[in-house]
């Protein structure tokens, strides 16, 4: 019998010790912007990875921010996620930490710590297990402004990355992830009462509103890319000409070239009011996961499950980034969405089945045995 097949009968007998894991994972929370909190999660991961490693990881620190790296030896596969949440601290006096009829619920439990779980579970039993990279970051969900080169670095020195972010419904692994770009204008006008000389005003909201329209004029619904206006601001008292606006912008796209296209687009901006001023500043956080990068990696996915005799998981792009978008953009190939099976991340209602969690670790086991590794 083939190590493999063994899997799922050897995670069934360890679910309740990964469930009482995930609700000291979520319990711990680890807001990311709360570095105090961070620290407390990363130590309680380190020990635990330790454990069940049987190595110390490295303590990366970056910008105030710790990293874990469990680095292979030789060459071989990436497990990539992050242990931050979206979650401020205090939330678990609302949103408790619990498991009833087969659920896990409570603040970060789906996004991405019952992830976390199965990722170091997985890690431990794989037949590969001294040959697979490990790295869970403290600031994905802020954009990975500070890990990313971290990311990118350990990412190129693998063969493939494994991403353990939330599947999608049922079950299914992210094939192609939307690359992310953001943007925020700047309007300078000039302030004037309202009532009294409003003709002496240039009325920042006004040009704002003018630019709204023509950057949505970039959009391409056909091709899936949107461009979303979302947090605005102008003015200072209702009777002045408002002086200065701003709005940040959410661009997203399934291609590098349309993410592009559009940046260019929202740089080339242009006052339309005289007199009145504007700044464009942003630009790619994440270049899209496209499906050529995830292709190889999907059908080892597949091929696994059958040899662990479950069902072969299903495929979906999805329209969120990761830090799998960043791995794929360096041509590393990458596939995401190999964590929990559950539903609504950052939502108060987020949960884990947590029947699902002994054949998905088991699953990413198998995976990790067929990419293998060099000595």
């Amino acid at each position: 019998m083939a190590p493999s097949q063994r899997y799922l009968d050897d995670m069934s007998a360890e679910l309740d010790a990964m469930v009482a894991l995930l609700g000291d994972l979520v319990t711990c929370e680890s807001p990311s912007e709360d570095p105090a909190a961070l620290d407390r999660c990363a130590e309680l991961l380190a020990t635990v990875g330790a454990r069940l490693l049987g190595r110390e990881p490295e303590r990366v620190v970056l910008g105030g921010v710790t990293n874990l790296v469990w680095r292979p030896r030789g060459s071989g596969p990436l497990l990539l996620g992050h242990y931050d949440t979206v979650w401020p601290m205090g939330s678990l006096a609302e949103l408790p930490f619990s498991t009833r009829d087969g659920v896990a619920r409570g603040p970060g439990v789906f996004d991405m710590k019952a992830g976390i779980v199965q990722m170091l579970y997985a890690a431990r039993i794989c037949a590969a297990h001294d040959r697979v990279g490990l790295l869970l970051t403290g600031d994905e969900e802020t954009g990975s402004i500070i890990s990313r080169a971290l990311v990118e670095e350990l990412a190129a020195k693998s063969g493939a990355v494994l991403v353990g972010e939330p599947s999608g419904d049922g079950g299914a692994v992210k094939v192609a992830r939307k690359g992310v770009a953001r943007f925020r204008v700047t309007v300078r006008g000039r302030a004037a009462h309202a009532g009294l000389e409003p003709e002496l005003g240039v009325n920042a909201t006004v040009e704002l509103a003018h630019q709204v329209l023509a950057m949505l004029s970039a959009e391409r619904i056909d091709l899936g890319t949107t461009v979303t206006p979302t947090v605005a601001t102008s003015g200072s008292t209702i009777n002045t000409v408002p002086e200065t606006a701003t709005l940040d912008i959410d661009v997203r796209g399934w291609s590098r070239a349309e993410l592009d296209r559009v940046a260019g687009h929202m740089h080339g901006l242009r006052a339309t009011l005289p007199q009145a001023e504007l700044s464009v500043t942003g630009g790619v956080n994440r270049y899209p996961l496209e499906e050529a990068m995830s292709a190889e990696l999907l059908a080892h996915v597949r091929a696994a499950a059958r040899e662990i005799g479950i069902p072969e998981p299903g495929s979906v792009r999805s329209g969120g980034g990761s830090d799998g978008n960043l791995t794929a953009a360096i041509g590393v190939p990458t596939l995401c969405g190999m964590g929990a099976v559950g539903g609504h991340p950052h939502a108060r209602d987020e949960f884990v089945d947590i029947a699902t969690m002994p054949a998905r670790t088991a699953l990413l086991a198998a995976t990790l045995d067929r990419l293998g590794g060099e000595e």
